[in-house]
């Protein structure tokens, strides 16, 4: 008997597709389920397709895809209709595509009477609440999976995917390693549950692992499919009380980098609905680990390099305390030209605290701040003055940022960076700072107060081989903390240097520095939360989840003596508020930073007038050194006692032994006022001469009692 007539007597047809010929070939069964007399009959594609529902038609094509990039059984169910579009009867096509499937297809067709009973609903009563719910489904799978960015992270988002129709009771994932699969993420287990399946050879006789070696998924409707397919282990698996089970390769940029197991406490009978949702969320499940691996593969670079790159401050400075913080960017591979160094020197205990930032956020900056970095260091360990040190890490700059003078692409590489330099003698707190194109150190005073220290300075680094850079002394006194950042600190967030200075002025001077020996390191991570909101890891502490810039941050605190430390009796007085700038001949330009230094000093003064009329006097007394003397200005400024009854004293100091003198000024006169204007608006003044040169000064008071000035004379 005839295979067609055996089929024919359980009401089964056979069919033919011959996707060459665009033909599609019934034998009679077949013919007579399709409405068309029973006979064998050869119709093309188009009038097939006519036999059959639109809406039914195209979900066949995907499902014959699927199978044949599954290599399993293509099943599905199909509204047969007449001429006048009427639906007729239901039939089920099955087939199972070969190595020539995209050639042809041989399949049964086989009547259903009525919808059978299942996880999805027969294409007949398919409704568009399922398809829309496996949309909706799909693009929050995609888009979760999309956001999470570590192996974690995906692993969490696939435990919560609630699919629509059929829940899985338990997940697993797992990862192909050399020659062993391993377990790398479950959900529905108990703590230890899954031990037997964590490390596992690839040859063993386990589904993941079959999955993983052959590319195909695996399907296990019931416990019996289980049982037969892996004998070995169903033992194991039994325990579980799942009844259904789907495997699927994990696929990503066509290498098979996993599996994944979606276990079922009902049956399932995994339909070509229910497969395709299980392969579209294996394949977005598998990009998501391959960009979280290829993340986590980037960030241990990252922390590498800054491992690398990052020195580690000494802490146990004798007399002074050091912070230093360090923040990638958050684009490329989060390593910038942002740096730090602390440097011993040789001879008097002192030390070199440098900090810079190289034009760039990519890895050749990282790179040449490397280079940069170890050339400092090496200038620095020589012995040469801060000066000479970074007038050669600038030819050195220049020389590796050279290249060929003809090459176009070298030249528009290069880089320079900024700089601050500062050698510091921690028994006397005397700084030396050179400065190259870097953003002014600040000064947190005794009281609380910060202030921005203006220093000389030359251009950043690399830009012009032969370059002087001026230095600029000051001391740290005990109980004061200077600051040196980058621009990433200063300017992240829309800021420009002004009101990104004023927003760390409030972080500064609203900390408490009776915190212990943890002060400063709490200063330092108040700063970076200022600009960054909540950290989580920085390289030293933690660090900050959105950033514009790289930043560099150092802190060095000169330590108060032992015996006057905060919360010791008997208290210590209220120490002064003090700055100290010099202005030299050849920079007029400072006076302005002078006027501004004042301004800074006295900002919480509660009679505008009084700062007013010492910016006044501060200038008059400083362009007069500039102007009548041969020699520079050294400004001294100073608040001291307490709220209330304060008084602030300038000292302008020179080196010409020429004494001031009152003149009388006509109408018409550029100068000659300095003396009158001190006599009107100074609570007192004098003219102190020194061994070489003199000093004049004035003083003012927070209670000016009649507002008379007082003339101390000429001592």
């Amino acid at each position: 008997m005839r295979t067609e007539d055996v089929l024919a007597a359980v009401s089964t047809g056979l069919w033919h597709w011959d996707n060459a010929s665009r033909t599609v070939t019934f034998d009679a069964e077949a013919a007579r389920l399709l409405g068309l007399p029973a006979e064998r009959v050869e119709l093309s594609e188009p009038a097939a397709r006519a036999r059959f529902h639109a809406v039914d038609w195209v979900q066949v094509q995907g499902v014959i895809r699927l199978a044949a990039a599954e290599g399993t059984l293509a099943e599905a169910r199909m509204r047969v209709v007449d001429d006048a579009g009427r639906v007729l009867r239901t039939v089920r096509s099955r087939t199972r595509p070969g190595t020539e499937a995209r050639h042809r297809l041989t399949g049964t067709i086989e009547e259903v009477p009525e919808p059978q009973q299942g996880t999805s609903p027969a294409p007949a009563a398919v409704t568009g609440d399922w398809r829309r719910n496996r949309e909706a489904f799909l693009l929050d799978a995609g888009r979760a999976l999309a956001e999470a960015r570590s192996t974690s992270e995906v692993l969490r988002v696939a435990a919560t995917l609630s699919m629509p129709g059929f829940e899985p009771s338990g997940l697993a994932v797992f990862a192909s390693e050399g020659n062993r699969v391993k377990l790398i993420g479950h959900h529905g287990y108990e703590p230890g549950a899954m031990e037997d399946f964590r490390d596992e050879p690839m040859d063993t006789g386990y589904p993941a692992a079959e999955v993983i070696r052959t590319g195909r998924a695996v399907y296990l409707p019931s416990p019996e499919d289980y049982a037969r397919r892996f004998p070995g282990l169903y033992p194991k698996v039994a325990k579980f009380g799942r009844r259904s089970w789907a495997f699927l390769p994990l696929i990503n940029a066509g290498r098979t980098i996993g599996a994944w197991m979606a276990g079922f406490s009902m049956p399932v009978t995994f339909t070509p609905d229910e497969r395709s949702v299980l392969t579209t969320v294996a394949r977005m499940l598998a990009q998501a680990l391959g960009r979280a691996s290829a993340h986590e593969s980037e960030r241990e670079l990252t922390m590498g390099l800054q491992r690398s790159m990052m020195p580690t401050v000494e802490p146990d400075i004798p007399g002074m305390s050091v912070a230093a913080r360090y923040v990638p960017t958050g684009g490329g591979l989060e390593v910038g030209g942002d740096w730090y160094d602390m440097i011993p020197l040789p001879g008097e205990g002192k030390i070199a605290l440098v900090i810079g930032d190289v034009q760039g956020h990519d890895v050749r900056a990282a790179g040449l701040m490397g280079q940069l970095r170890i050339a400092l260091r090496a200038y620095a360990s020589e012995g040469h003055h801060p000066d000479a040190v970074l007038s050669r890490a600038s030819r050195f700059l220049a020389g590796i940022n050279g290249g060929d003078a003809g090459d176009e692409d070298a030249v528009a590489d290069q880089r320079f960076a900024t700089c601050l330099y500062i050698e510091a003698t921690p028994a006397t707190g005397m700084l030396v700072i050179a400065r190259a194109g870097h953003p002014d150190p600040a000064i947190r005073l005794s009281d609380g107060t910060m202030l921005v220290r203006p220093t000389a300075g030359g251009l950043p680094l690399g830009i012009v081989p032969d370059t002087d850079y001026p230095t600029t002394r000051m001391v740290l006194e005990p109980g004061e903390t200077m600051m040196v950042c980058t621009d990433g600190l200063i300017e992240t967030g829309g800021h420009d240097l002004e009101t990104g200075w004023a927003r760390l002025r409030e972080v500064v001077e609203g900390h408490s520095a009776d915190a212990g020996d943890g002060s400063l390191e709490k200063l330092a991570d108040s700063l970076v939360q200022a600009v960054h909101g909540p950290p989580s890891h920085y390289t030293t502490g933690p660090l900050i989840d959105r950033r514009e810039d790289d930043i560099a941050l150092l802190l060095l605190r000169r330590d108060l003596p032992a015996a006057a430390a905060p919360g010791q009796a008997p208290p210590a007085p209220r120490p002064p508020r003090r700055t100290v700038l010099t202005i030299a001949q050849a920079e007029p330009e400072r006076i302005a930073e002078a006027r501004q230094q004042i301004r800074e000093l006295m900002y919480d003064w509660p009679d505008q007038d009084q700062t007013d009329s010492a910016v006044l006097m501060v200038s008059e007394m400083v362009t007069n050194v500039l102007v009548h003397t041969d020699g520079d200005a050294i400004l001294i400024a100073e608040i001291s006692g307490e709220p209330g009854v304060r008084s602030v004293r300038v000292d302008v100091a020179d080196s010409s032994d020429e004494l001031p003198h009152r003149r009388h000024p006509g109408e018409m006169a550029s100068s000659g006022r300095g003396l009158v204007l001190m006599e009107l608006l100074a609570g007192a003044w004098g003219v102190d001469p020194q061994g070489e040169g003199k000093n004049i000064w004035f003083e003012l008071y927070e209670t000016a009692g009649d507002g008379e000035t007082r003339f101390e004379g000429i001592t």
